[in-house]
């Protein structure tokens, strides 16, 4: 007896140990495909860690290397992946039972160089896609662009041929990217089975086995405890309980399948009839199996099952209350008007719920005020039941609006409870609508998506913030969460998400973690600590500057948002043409995606050559053993702000209905040239719309390309146009001169004006000399200036007077 414990326990952790394995088994289940009915395992996901290896574990190694979002890569993937389930699936001449992989000694693989940049600089691959094709780890042929099926054929089978002399057939017909047979491939068909063995089943034992103990476990699964975040729920798995719903459906499950039962043994013959009844009811087994595999599973969640599991459902709790708030009970605008709300209505309405608010703030003199009436009382109609509208006169509100920071009217804000935003969009009926739909989806909370939601809400949107979490996350992550929808409205989409098939899709390892999709396009919040992630208005910042679509229309509304400080590539497009409208749009954003690429990699090679620098200067310090130099390299921070760099965005604009400003700005129209890209650089008042060679910028990914590179490596490499006129240039580069380096133009003022002023100073003292007779003047009775009879006595007697030696006088002897 004494030894009963340790044996209890030594068989407990090898059970653990055996569901352990079995889970892993199951996680690591690969998705195959089809070619020529054999199923062809995924193609080799190359990284950093496992290179090494898997170069030589084969003689030949084939590698596409890719980004994910570059359209060209996309564009290929069905050929690559063709290609390798074509010769996968492939025999030597000769031998039909021979394994491809090990008779050629041959594979295929992939690296992602988005995700392992660093891996695809150290194999050359500056453009993408890539194919390489490695011997021994060694490179031996590689292919850059998007290339046909005939063309990668062409070096495989040069390499088979190597390995395997005649062992290639001597025409190869190949498939088209994307079939899954070969040409003149004849599937084979499968022989007949016994049909009166598989009428002989025991349908009593086989129903409840196959289908009800699945279901039954399917069943089980989806309980969840729940607490409410916003008006969203945060579900959090709990322990399989025994309730009311889950009998319910194990029951009706159970029904199904006795039913199911009753209207085979119906169809089949008088023998099965006479063995079916003979059986025990098919239900009351089902039922008993269902039981005894709910109990047994139940045994075994309450053993592993630890006390601290169960805390998070109290915290939960916790959260609920100060989240949630108090829910509207009554239907928003139920009259369809615009309220009035006074100071103590708005605190009881408003700020002291949760209730979403459309407010407007005016003043009755206001003519702007007056002009937009009519479309706030349509509003107010047209969101009848679904959103509460109000206004606030100012006149006698005065206190209120100034609370809330109105500095002007009419100032329009939307409210949930103690938070609110601007309105800073346009005032027409359609604006105004617009923004109170998507307020209302955003007042909802933040939704929880799964990895088939998120593909239907790409569909939708342009622009979606993810905001992914575990079991881990806390409460107090959760409310700064909550925090963020209401700067989003208008702009972008926020969900969250623990989808496993989404954290693989944008490798994700650590919680939590916020990121952007544009077009599928991962941007990253790079902050992790939790103070990062919790700081709203850090968030928010970030959130600003990657709000807008990869390839946003210009309005009225956001031209600001888009041109200032940028220097944008701006498509001048016609809506109306819709089939060259949509081919303009496609470049651009194949143009933007490449771009994009393009400075990530920069921005890598950048980063990795200070960190190369930072390693040398402390690899020479421990050369010399000087541990002064040793911190001083060990504190060197790498730096990598772009401050001083500017943007390059794209972005497009309607030119018909713009076409005015067009013309007047740049001189185009786009109605007699058609679609134009220009070079836009606002803040400088310049433009280019020609190409290096002198042609007009068109909506095409190599025009757009060659020009904005030329552009970003020196400005004046083309000569730019100007938005305004030479002289009102001129008094711009002086307000611009003044506004970025106001102490230099100050000192350079103070010179200039100090130089005048010194010069008008000696000009004035010249003067003076000159007027007041600073030298003498020889001219009669003048120094030295003897007069007609040869005397200077008229000097002496102008000085000393009398008549001394005047010629008229008396001659001395």
């Amino acid at each position: 007896m004494r030894w009963l414990p340790l044996f209890l326990g030594a068989a407990r952790l090898a059970v653990a140990a055996s569901t352990t394995t079995e889970t892993e088994t199951e996680d690591e289940v690969k998705v195959y495909t089809k070619f020529n009915d054999v199923p062809v395992p995924p193609l080799i996901e190359l990284t950093p860690d496992n290179w090494e290896k898997e170069s030589k574990a084969s003689k030949w190694l084939m590698v596409k290397h890719y980004s994910p979002y570059c359209p060209h890569c996309i564009d290929f993937a069905p050929t690559y992946q063709t290609l390798y389930e074509f010769y996968y699936t492939s025999k030597p001449v000769g031998d039909e039972n021979a394994n491809f992989t090990t008779f050629y000694d041959f594979r295929f693989g992939t690296i992602n160089c988005v995700a392992y940049y660093d891996l695809c600089s150290a194999h050359k691959a500056s453009s993408y896609p890539t194919t390489t094709l490695y011997k021994n780890g060694e490179q031996v042929a590689a292919l850059k662009g998007v290339k046909s099926m005939p063309v990668l054929s062409e070096i495989v089978e040069k390499a088979l041929e190597a390995t395997k002399p005649g062992s290639r057939p001597a025409k190869l017909e190949l498939p088209k990217p994307g079939e899954i047979v070969a040409p003149g491939y004849v599937p084979k068909v499968a022989a007949p089975q016994d049909t009166k063995e598989t009428s002989n089943v025991d349908i009593a034992k086989d129903v409840p086995k196959v289908d009800l103990v699945k279901d039954s476990a399917t069943v089980e699964q989806p309980v969840k405890d729940t607490f409410i975040t916003g008006n969203d729920e945060y579900l959090m798995p709990t322990p399989k309980t025994e309730d009311k719903a889950t009998e319910k459906v194990v029951d009706k499950v159970v029904d199904k399948a006795a039913d199911k039962a009753t209207e085979t043994k119906a169809t089949e013959t008088k023998a099965v009839e006479s063995k079916a009844a003979s059986k025990a009811d098919p239900s009351t087994e089902a039922t008993a199996k269902i039981e005894k595999a709910k109990g047994k599973e139940e045994e075994e969640k309450k053993k592993s099952t630890s006390p601290a599991y169960y805390e998070a459902p109290a915290v939960a709790a916790a959260a609920a209350a100060s989240i949630k708030g108090n829910k509207p009970k009554t239907t928003p605008n139920p009259n369809g008007i615009s309220q009035p709300l006074t100071a103590e209505s708005f605190q009881s309405q408003v700020t002291m719920t949760q209730e979403p608010w459309f407010i407007k703030f005016y003043a009755p003199w206001c003519h702007h005020c007056q002009a937009m009436a009519a479309n706030w009382a349509q509003v107010a109609r047209e969101m009848k039941g679904r959103l509460n509208i109000g206004e606030v006169n100012c006149e006698q509100e005065a206190r209120l609006c100034k609370d809330v920071r109105v500095t002007g009217y009419p100032t329009i804000q939307f409210f949930r409870g103690g938070e609110r935003v601007e309105y800073t969009g346009l005032r027409g009926l359609g604006d105004f609508l617009a923004y109170a739909e998507k307020a209302i989806d955003i007042s909802k909370g933040v939704q929880d998506v799964d990895a088939a939601s998120f593909k239907a809400l790409e569909e939708k949107e342009e622009v979606i913030f993810v905001y992914f979490y575990d079991h881990a996350t806390t409460t107090e992550d959760f409310l700064a969460l909550e925090r963020l929808p209401l700067s989003l409205i208008g702009r972008a989409k926020l969900v969250k998400t623990r989808d496993p098939e989404l954290y693989d899709r944008f490798k994700i390892t650590t919680w939590p973690r916020l990121l952007v999709s544009r077009e599928g396009r991962p941007t990253y919040y790079q902050p992790l600590t939790p103070n990062e992630m919790r700081g709203t208005r850090q968030v928010l910042n970030w959130m600003k500057s990657v709000w807008l679509p990869i390839v946003p229309e210009m309005t009225a509304s956001n031209a600001r948002e888009i041109m200032d400080g940028k220097i944008v590539v701006l498509g001048l497009l016609n809506r109306d043409d819709e089939e060259s409208f949509n081919g303009a749009i496609r470049e651009m954003k194949s143009a933007a995606s490449e771009w994009m690429d393009k400075q990530i990699q920069l921005f890598q090679l950048e980063r990795q050559e200070l960190r190369n620098a930072k390693q040398l200067r402390i690899e020479e310090a421990e050369d010399r053993n000087d541990q002064r130099a040793l911190r001083n390299a060990k504190n060197i921070r790498i730096n990598m702000d772009r401050a001083d760099r500017k943007e390059i965005t794209f972005a497009w604009v309607d030119g018909v209905f713009w076409q005015r400003w067009i013309r007047t700005t740049y001189g185009i129209d786009v109605k007699d040239t058609g679609d134009r890209i220009i070079i836009n650089d606002e803040d400088n008042r310049r433009y280019w719309d020609q190409t290096t060679t002198g042609n007009p910028i068109v909506p095409s990914r190599t025009s757009i390309l060659e020009t904005i590179t030329k552009i970003s490596q020196n400005p004046l490499n083309i000569k730019p146009k100007l938005t305004i006129s030479a002289f009102e240039k001129l008094f711009f580069d002086i307000r611009m001169t003044f506004s970025e380096h106001p102490y230099l133009s100050m000192g350079c003022i103070l010179g200039i004006a100090f130089g005048c002023l010194s010069w008008f100073r000696n000009s004035a003292r010249a003067q003076r000399r000159a007027g007041h007779g600073t030298h003498f003047k020889l001219e009669e009775g003048g120094i030295g200036a003897p007069s007609e009879k040869g005397s200077t006595g008229g000097f002496i007697q102008s000085v000393f007077g009398g008549s001394g030696g005047s010629s008229n006088g008396p001659k001395a002897d």
